[in-house]
C-alpha cells in the first residue's frame, strides 16, 4: 500500500506577502513541509475542517467562507456569508456537520451558522452577544472577549469560553429550530482569563487553559440527570517554567493524534509545553517545556505519525519544525523555519 498524503493548511493574516490560506504538502517520515499555493481571503484568523473531509471553512472579514477540498487539496471557494457581527477568532462544528459555530473575541458574540447539504453555508441561524464585566483593568479583561466555541462530546452544549468575564458560558443547542439557549455557567477563577477548551478523545475530561493565570483547569465530564451537564474539578496545573524570570502568557492547547499528550503553547515566554494524559483519570503530567525560537507560538499541529510538530511562530513570521522525543522528554528542532507572514492557524488534513 502506498504512502498516506496530507496537507496542512495555515490560516494568515492579509499582510505584506501573506493574503490567504497557504497550502503546504506534508512529508511524515521526514517531518516537512513544503508550500504549494495561497488560496486568496482575508484574514484568516481560524480554519476547521468537516467532519466528512469534504469542506473547509475560514474566517475572514466579509464573515466566514466555505470552500471544497479538492482531491489533491487544493481549495475551490463555494460562498461566504456574514456572522452578524464582528470578525470572529475560533470555529467549530456540530458531529453531522449542520452548524458552525463562530467566537467573537472583539464583539463577545457567539453566532450559529445554518450549513446546506453541500456544505455551503447558508446563512444566521441565531446568535447571542455576551454582556458583562470583568475585574481586571487590563481592556482585554475588563469586558466579554469570547476566545473559543465548544461543542461537547455528546453534541448537546456548546461551550463559549469568555476570557473577559472568566467563565464559560453552557448553551443548549436547538438542532431542530437552529437556536442556542442559555443553559449553565461554568466559573473559572477571577482574573485567569480562559482562553482555550477541548476535550478528551473519549469525552470524559474537558480541559480549559488560563491566559493570565498560566494553568490549566481539567474537569470530569458528564451529563446527570434531567439531561444537565457537569465539569467536576480535578485538577489545575500551571504551564509556568519555574526556572523562568519573564511574564508568561498561555496561548494555545491541541492533543497528540493519539490523544496520550497534550500540546500548549506560551506566547510570554515563546516556549512550548508537552503533558502527558492519562486515559484513565484524565489528568496531565508534564514532559518537558522549552523555546521554539520563534515570537509568540500562536498554534501547534502535531504530525499523524506523532513524531514531529509544526510550531505557528505569529510575530517573526515563520513556522518552526520539530522533532519530538517522548522517551527521554525532549524536543529539538527539525531544519530551519518556514517563512510565511503572520500565521495564525492550522489544519493537516488527509488526503483521500
Amino acid at each position: 500500500m502506498g504512502q498516506d498524503r496530507y496537507v496542512a493548511y495555515v490560516g494568515t493574516y492579509t499582510h505584506e506577502n501573506s493574503l490567504g490560506i497557504h497550502i503546504y504538502d506534508l512529508d511524515e517520515e521526514k517531518g516537512s513541509i513544503k508550500e504549494r499555493k495561497m488560496v486568496p481571503i482575508s484574514n484568516s484568523s481560524d480554519i476547521i475542517i468537516s467532519h466528512n473531509g469534504k469542506i473547509l471553512y475560514s474566517i475572514a472579514d466579509e464573515g466566514v467562507e466555505a470552500f471544497h477540498i479538492m482531491p489533491d487539496g487544493d481549495l475551490q471557494s463555494i460562498n461566504k456569508e456574514f456572522i452578524g457581527g464582528m470578525r470572529g477568532c475560533n470555529l467549530e462544528l456540530d458531529e453531522e456537520d449542520r452548524y458552525l459555530f463562530v467566537a467573537g473575541y472583539h464583539d463577545a458574540r457567539v453566532s450559529m451558522m445554518r450549513l446546506n447539504k453541500d456544505g455551503s453555508i447558508a446563512g444566521i441561524a441565531d446568535g447571542v452577544f455576551h454582556k458583562g464585566m470583568g475585574r481586571c483593568i487590563a481592556e482585554r479583561n475588563s469586558r466579554p472577549h469570547v476566545h473559543c466555541v465548544k461543542v461537547t462530546p455528546d453534541q448537546k452544549f456548546l461551550c463559549a469560553v469568555d476570557g473577559g468575564l472568566d467563565h464559560v458560558k453552557i448553551y443548549r443547542i436547538d438542532y431542530q429550530m437552529g437556536k442556542l439557549i442559555n443553559h449553565d455557567i461554568l466559573r473559572c477563577p477571577l482574573d485567569s482569563a480562559p482562553r482555550a477548551m477541548c476535550f478528551s478523545e473519549d469525552g470524559q475530561y474537558a480541559y480549559v487553559l488560563c491566559e493570565l493565570r498560566n494553568e490549566i483547569n481539567v474537569y470530569h465530564y458528564h451529563v446527570v440527570e434531567n439531561d444537565n451537564p457537569e465539569f467536576d474539578l480535578i485538577q489545575t496545573i500551571s504551564t509556568i517554567d519555574p526556572s523562568e524570570d519573564e511574564i508568561c502568557s498561555a496561548a494555545s492547547m491541541t492533543f497528540s493524534p493519539d490523544g496520550k499528550h497534550l500540546y500548549c503553547t506560551d506566547a510570554g515566554i515563546n516556549s512550548a509545553l508537552i503533558f502527558a494524559v492519562d486515559t484513565e483519570s484524565g489528568m496531565l503530567s508534564l514532559v518537558c517545556n522549552s523555546r521554539v525560537g520563534g515570537e509568540f507560538p500562536k498554534a501547534v499541529a502535531v504530525f499523524p505519525n506523532d513524531k514531529y510538530f509544526l510550531c505557528l511562530n505569529h510575530d517573526d513570521n515563520s513556522i518552526g519544525i520539530f522533532e519530538m522525543n517522548y522517551e527521554k522528554n525532549y524536543f529539538l528542532m527539525h531544519g530551519a523555519p518556514i517563512k510565511v507572514e503572520t500565521p495564525n492557524s492550522i489544519r493537516i488534513h488527509k488526503l483521500a
